[in-house]
């Protein structure tokens, strides 16, 4: 696999200088937009509770319906990108999530606020992941894996950047002023930055390099594309159920919140090593061979959580399930070109993003309730284990059936 170094001159359209630029634009974007428009709200809405008076489920609901708008968003977005590049479409939600962080902001009613999170999740299907994962395909070609490894890697300092940054303006000021101040930021980070830095000529597609992938619609309605949406919905769910109850199933087995918190915190270390570690998986394995492998090891990784007591045991459990989950990242990234190449992995990635993107927001709601009819956290996880296990099962369907290396 060629590396950042060694990588063509020219690819995609672009010299070596002028790929590098791009990645620069989407790994600042990327780490400024997550985190205003994604990990500000759960700092931030203990103080929008405590302010309004509105219940913690009535605004969590709220963001809840911004991530089904990403989703759906994502889809239309993944074909203009296809047909027209990044520029605009990212420019525009950049310039909508500011207006949407004002909105949330001033929000004198629940009305108000709802809406602005509609808005807000609007925003996020043009400016987030996969329309970056768009980008970087096309415009890195062969060489796209090791790009986006970086990008996530970038992405992955978003909270470590803005939790902080948000829970300190919200200290000295208050939520609604906090959300101000983030959204200037947001407009000077990302605006101009996404409509200067990605001003370059998009390139054509690559040719299919298999005549049966030049309809994007026919792979969309094959029963492999069905698989895999329905493997990654599955795995989507384990993970982000396992995520964001960590810290609640960590303090029903003993854990203070204080330790159960750093436990959270390393298994976000293992992720970034997780993201490290995809070149050298994807050099020695076939599609279908690591994408069964990674499914697996996040079904062990999530059981393991639910069976497991002791505090070591628990936190290196932990790391490991986020260096699971770190690899998950960047095998959903490279899912549709592993498979059907890139001339169509706008349309196609965002046809596979919508779902995953509504389990991933129904996810955590999913996992309290879980805990809830079996009676312990420790029990939910064995569930979302088998639920991974079972991801796992099905993920052979959306193989490439006759690839040699498959067979590796």
């Amino acid at each position: 696999m060629a590396d950042v170094e060694t990588a063509p001159a020219v690819l995609g359209g672009l010299p070596r200088a002028g790929r590098r630029r791009v990645l620069a634009v989407l790994c600042l974007t990327q780490i400024t937009g997550w985190g205003i428009l994604y990990y500000a709200f759960p700092v931030l809405s203990v103080s929008i509770t405590a302010e309004t008076g509105w219940s913690a489920p009535v605004i969590t609901a709220a963001f809840s319906l911004g991530q089904l708008a990403t989703a759906l968003t994502g889809i239309p977005v993944g074909a203009i990108i296809d047909r027209t590049g990044p520029r605009k479409v990212m420019t525009a939600g950049s310039i909508l999530g500011v207006v949407a962080l004002v909105a949330i902001a001033a929000a004198p009613n629940l009305g108000v606020f709802y809406l602005g999170w509609l808005v807000a999740g609007v925003a996020m299907g043009a400016v987030l992941y996969p329309p970056a994962f768009a980008a970087l395909t096309r415009w890195w070609g062969p060489q796209s894996v090791t790009a986006l490894i970086i990008l996530t890697l970038a992405g992955g300092l978003a909270s470590t950047v803005f939790a902080p940054l948000t829970a300190a303006l919200d200290a000295h000021t208050d939520w609604r002023a906090t959300y101000l101040v983030l959204a200037v930021v947001l407009a000077v980070g990302t605006v101009p930055v996404h409509w200067f830095g990605l001003q370059d000529t998009w390139p054509d597609p690559p040719a299919p390099a298999v005549a049966a992938h030049a309809d994007h619609s026919g792979i969309a309605r094959s029963p492999r594309f069905a698989a895999l949406v329905v493997t990654m919905c599955l795995a989507a769910f384990a993970s982000f159920a396992g995520i964001f109850n960590l810290v609640a199933l960590l303090q029903e087995q003993g854990f203070s919140p204080g330790l159960a918190a750093t436990a959270l915190g390393l298994g976000g270390a293992g992720q970034v090593l997780g993201r490290i570690g995809y070149l050298p998986l994807a050099r020695y394995t076939g599609v279908t061979a690591r994408t069964v492998l990674v499914l697996a090891a996040l079904a062990a990784s999530t059981a393991l959580l639910g069976l497991v007591s002791a505090v070591i045991v628990l936190i290196a459990v932990a790391i490991g399930a986020g260096l699971v989950r770190g690899i998950f990242t960047l095998i959903q990234a490279t899912t549709i070109t592993d498979r059907w190449g890139a001339t169509h992995y706008g349309r196609l990635n965002g046809l596979l993003s919508a779902p995953v993107v509504i389990v991933s927001a129904l996810a955590p709601w999913a996992g309290t309730v879980l805990s809830a009819w079996t009676g312990s956290y420790a029990n939910a996880y064995l569930v979302l284990g088998a639920v991974a296990a079972l991801a796992a099962v099905i993920a052979p369907l959306t193989g490439i059936s006759g690839s040699k290396k498959e067979m590796l």
